[in-house]
């Protein structure tokens, strides 16, 4: 885990991407997607770190997907700390984000509660 790469401002766990060797995230100004992404421009705009942060409820760009909304909603009850603790112990314990190829155990929730539940107790 490349914890100092953080959480991106839409949720997504930068710091455990498979693309993280050539990626510098969403904030240095260099990221890939930062034409298209929706969330980083909305949070840029209202002058926000990440949609956490955010005071409307939205479903918006990335949003629309349970993995970076769970991620939101778990930053705005437990904070980013408690967040990046969370993935890395569990990426300890096996839990996978996701990989080149491969489907990682946060992907496969269609709900965000369940996700908050796994994100917290590893199971």
């Amino acid at each position: 885990m490349k914890r100092e790469l953080g959480i991106a401002r839409c949720g997504l766990a930068c710091c455990l991407c498979s693309e993280n060797d050539h990626c510098t995230g969403c904030n240095s100004g260099e990221c890939p997607d930062k034409a298209w992404c929706g969330n980083r421009r909305c949070s840029i705009e209202k002058n926000i770190p990440r949609c956490a942060d955010c005071e409307e409820e939205c479903r918006k760009g990335l949003l629309s997907k349970i993995k970076p909304y769970g991620f939101t909603q778990f930053i705005r009850r437990y904070g980013i700390e408690e967040l990046l603790d969370c993935l890395e112990r569990n990426e300890k314990a096996g839990i996978v984000y996701h990989r080149e190829g491969i489907v990682g155990d946060y992907d496969g929730f269609d709900d965000a509660e369940k996700l908050i539940d796994f994100i917290r107790n590893g199971r």
